[in-house]
């Protein structure tokens, strides 16, 4: 039995220090914010409503630090200059998990913190402490309103961001993911209501806060909280402006199952092997920035992604470019043929779009680079590269790279790599068949790179009698055209590991290492939680004092 979701959040080592610190702060917040209300007696007329009043102020405290921590991890420029240095402190890599962790927390805190004021404005026209009425405090001063705002843009954000709907309609979660803007403004300015307070009316002043801190007595927290949203701010206009720099889009391959390859010529743009990047395409929208991995190696003259038509915008990116599903089809349907290599030992046709085809390629800009976890490959002695469908793509960078670090005698302390390509389908093969082709062929140890491919869709009658018979005393694999074999079904991730433990202890796993050295081996994943979750828990499984197995997983 693998563990469940509760042990993987709560009980593992990290998690559960994350846990214990994160949630810690955030109940000892809010019990000074109850605390401090409590007691002080200047607000001993606010009291009079007990308990609610009590609520509401600890929760709000609470959430002035979430709306603080909320855009520290989007931070993405200061997160990738801190990330090589800081990495052993904080796991970068999970900035995105970091994200969810403080947006669950301002949910449940804005639940408590808006039930506490419902009834705060039920016991305010009871007990007659305030003037107006319940429904005035809501609708008409500065704090009701802003609160009701700002609810209804967590609702609206919070519902579009839920997986499914992420992945069936982007767009939807982009556009009010926008309305972030607009929801730290009301944080900001949520306090200039002046709800508490010493005297019976408020005490407004004409400049910024608009409200008098001698006699509104709120926590004054807009002070701190909102330097986060002017680096945010001042790191997106940077963005902006890196994004505007020269770019051109110099040519697009499209090859089996709908993989689009554009490559981009960008001067200014520096990165590192295994980093990603949001690409905008503003004939198809001018607010719309998608992530892919980047491909190509820094020592290519280009920048290349691959992408899959498989949404709204890749679809209109194929149709724009005139391979839209019906050509894809055709190139699909031919290599599924299981056709032999041709004179450039590559498998089947792609389509080349460039000016010389006759196609007026459209404008593109790029934002990035950005950090990754597979930047770290050269930093471990045996690196496991492992990618699930089009979740390949970092490693085509990470290939290219490792191949030209070959070549200059460069590898640092990598002695070994072990690449895992799993794919449901044999056309997917061919996104970059001629790089896996080039770099095994310029192999000159053949236990440096070992290449593991995994067909996990079920083979027909005639793929199977196309492989039987191209494969008899072939050099080549019949479907990857490699000398290494593809292998059918799903990878034994336990025996796998285990046999890789078992082979290091011995010494024969890497020439010249001894069984008392503690060995490093990294992996790297990019593919579905599903399948990362049975790879970490075989990496946990078989760590030991020998043999120390990291797992670490892309995130966008």
């Amino acid at each position: 039995m693998g563990e469940s979701w509760f042990q993987r959040e709560f009980l593992n080592a990290r998690r559960l220090t994350f846990n214990i610190l994160f949630y810690g702060l955030h109940f000892g917040l809010f019990a000074y914010g109850w605390y401090s209300q409590e007691t002080n007696e200047k607000l001993k007329a606010l009291n009079a409503l007990t308990w609610s009043v009590w609520t509401s102020r600890g929760a709000g405290l609470v959430l002035a630090l979430d709306g603080g921590l909320i855009l520290i991890p989007m931070l993405r420029n200061v997160i990738r200059v801190v990330r090589p240095k800081l990495q052993w402190l904080f796991p970068a890599d999970e900035n995105i998990w970091f994200h969810r962790q403080v947006a669950y927390s301002m949910a449940f805190w804005s639940m408590v913190h808006t039930t506490a004021h419902y009834v705060n404005f039920f016991n305010v026209e009871r007990t007659q402490v305030r003037k107006q009425i319940a429904l005035q405090i809501h609708y008409t001063q500065p704090g009701g309103i802003t609160g009701h705002f700002m609810l209804l843009i967590m609702v609206l954000m919070y519902g579009t961001a839920h997986h499914k709907i992420r992945n069936q309609c982007f767009e939807a979660f982009w556009y009010t993911h926008h309305l972030a803007f607009f929801f730290m403004l009301g944080i900001y300015t949520h306090a200039t209501g002046c709800f508490v307070r010493d005297s019976t009316d408020p005490d407004y002043i004409s400049s910024f806060p608009f409200y008098s801190t001698e006699h509104c007595l709120g926590y004054l927290s807009w002070r701190f909280i909102i330097w986060p949203g002017i680096l945010y701010f001042g790191e997106r206009v940077w963005r902006e402006i890196r994004a505007r720099r020269a770019t051109r889009l110099s040519k697009v391959l499209v090859h089996p199952s709908g993989a689009m390859e554009l490559r981009i010529v960008k001067p200014s743009f520096k990165y590192v092997a295994g980093q990603w990047l949001f690409v905008q395409i503003p004939e198809l929208s001018q607010w719309q920035w998608h992530p892919f991995t980047i491909t190509s190696a820094p020592e290519d003259p280009y920048v290349s992604i691959h992408i899959r038509q498989v949404g709204d915008w890749t679809r209109s990116l194929g149709d724009r470019l005139g391979v839209g599903p019906s050509v894809v089809a055709a190139m699909t349907q031919d290599a599924m043929k299981g056709a032999e290599k041709d004179e450039k030992g590559l498998r089947g046709d792609f389509v080349e779009l460039d000016s010389s085809t006759g196609v007026s390629l459209p404008a593109v800009r790029i934002d990035g680079p950005y950090g990754a976890p597979a930047e770290d490959v050269f930093n471990v002695e045996v690196a496991v590269l492992i990618g699930a469908g089009i979740g390949v793509t970092p490693f085509a960078s990470i290939l290219k790279h490792i191949w030209y670090r070959q070549k200059r005698g460069n590898l640092g302390t990598l002695r070994r790599v072990e690449f895992f390509w799993v794919c449901r389908d044999a056309p997917s093969f061919g996104w970059f068949q001629s790089l896996l082709s080039e770099v095994e062929a310029a192999q000159a140890d053949p236990n440096f790179l070992r290449i593991n491919i995994y067909l996990t869709q079920k083979i027909g009658e005639d793929m199977l009698w196309n492989i039987a018979v191209n494969d008899a005393g072939a050099e080549y694999d019949p479907l990857t055209l490699l000398r290494t074999r593809t292998m059918f079904g799903r990878p034994d991730w336990m025996s796998i590991y285990g046999q890789m433990r078992q082979a290091i202890e011995s010494g024969q796993y890497i020439p010249g290492s001894k069984s008392q050295l503690k060995t490093k081996v990294g992996t790297y994943f990019c593919g579905p939680s599903v399948l990362a979750k049975a790879i970490k828990e075989a990496t946990v499984h078989h760590s030991c004092e020998n043999v120390d197995f990291s797992f670490a997983k892309e995130h966008f």
